[in-house]
């Protein structure tokens, strides 16, 4: 039996009438583009997230970056982020004129480290993006506090933490703004790309609204600079179907995680934790161990689906190497980024596959590596 790393299939199958008639509406409406299925699912999720305002838009790189523009950031700023959550937030950081300043993770959760975010401060630094890596939340207490002491802004990044709870409360509602993207592959994920920048302040929201769409309140006429990034009708109305199955998934998630820490006890293989103040939703199942590359080859030879996220941090890209420091400059994320491994993780993975994904793991021999 193979065990993909991911497979959207059976989602989209259990629910296919509900999609049908999500698109059908949108198809018969005549209107596809910034119309009523979109600012419906900009108040659901918003009310969902408990947050006052929601903006969809194109993508969640385009979250981010629009995110960072209505917050004011502007060229010449320094924004402290990872390097270790791929491409996209550094990606935005740079389209908007600013400098990405990289600060290294904690080892336990694998996102943003505060004391090394306090040590990156310098009198340009205008804000901190903070990503919540797959799934699990980062610590915002002592984040929040260091943005209130040195009177930065805080954008956070939950493009793999629908759901996930710190202190009880969902990402995506403590900081000044946060950005979402809704990829197939995210725990609420459209039909193509698709993103939505969450705030609470009516100020950043309307600002986000003009940034997305040419700067217009009024048709053809610009208030300010800025290009194109909607939601469309037709992946608004997928997620507005989709929505209402979130927590279950999520539930689900948490199972099959359960199933892996039972099943994968005792072997030496670091496991994701959950810190008493959080609530993972695991977007990724993400183990480490030193022998990483060796684990792979023996899942993949008994059928078995993996993957690494990510295997190059982005301050040893070759675009973004100017930004950083070189190697050695983040030990943590350069030491994570050769023992992270993506174990298959996805709503509807049946226990007696996860129980082939621990055989498999038992018979790769990790503990005589």
């Amino acid at each position: 039996m193979r065990v993909p790393f991911n497979d959207l299939g059976p989602s989209t199958r259990a629910m296919r009438a509900e999609l049908d008639a999500a698109l059908a509406r949108v198809l018969d409406s005549g209107w596809y583009i910034l119309g009523q299925q979109g600012e419906a699912f900009e108040r659901e999720f918003a009310a969902w997230c408990g947050a006052a305002h929601g903006v969809g838009v194109g993508s969640g790189t385009d979250a981010l970056r629009i995110a960072l523009l209505a917050l004011g950031v502007q060229p010449g700023d320094e924004v402290i982020t990872v390097a270790n959550a791929g491409i996209p937030p550094v990606a935005a950081i740079v389209a908007v004129g600013a400098r990405p300043v990289f600060a290294d993770v904690t080892p336990t959760t694998h996102t943003l480290d505060p004391d090394q975010a306090a040590t990156a401060i310098t009198a340009r630094t205008r804000a901190l993006l903070v990503v919540h890596l797959y799934g699990h939340p980062a610590d915002m207490d002592p984040l929040l506090a260091l943005a209130r002491q040195h009177g930065l802004l805080v954008l956070e990044d939950c493009a793999q933490a629908h759901g996930a709870r710190y202190k009880g409360r969902l990402v995506g509602t403590l900081g000044h703004a946060a950005a979402f993207s809704f990829y197939p592959t995210k725990n609420l994920g459209a039909l193509g790309d698709a993103g939505l920048v969450l705030t609470s302040d009516a100020a950043i929201a309307e600002r986000a609204r003009l940034l997305r769409n040419y700067g217009w309140r009024q048709q053809y006429q610009s208030e300010l600079l800025a290009t194109a990034s909607r939601l469309d009708e037709l992946q608004a109305a997928v997620l507005r179907a989709k929505l209402p199955h979130l927590e279950c998934w999520n539930r689900a998630r948490r199972e099959r995680a359960a199933w892996y820490r039972e099943l994968l006890r005792g072997l030496p293989l670091e496991l994701p934790g959950e810190m008493p103040w959080a609530e993972h939703v695991y977007h990724l199942y993400v183990a480490r161990t030193p022998a990483r590359d060796a684990l792979r080859a023996a899942l993949s030879r008994q059928g078995v689906g993996s993957g690494i996220h990510y295997p190059t941090p982005a301050h040893l890209q070759p675009p973004y190497a100017p930004f950083g420091r070189g190697p050695g400059s983040l030990p943590v994320t350069e030491q994570l980024a050769q023992e992270i491994v993506s174990l298959p993780m996805f709503p509807e993975l049946e226990r007696p596959q996860i129980e082939q994904v621990a055989a498999a793991v038992r018979a790769a021999g990790l503990a005589a590596v």
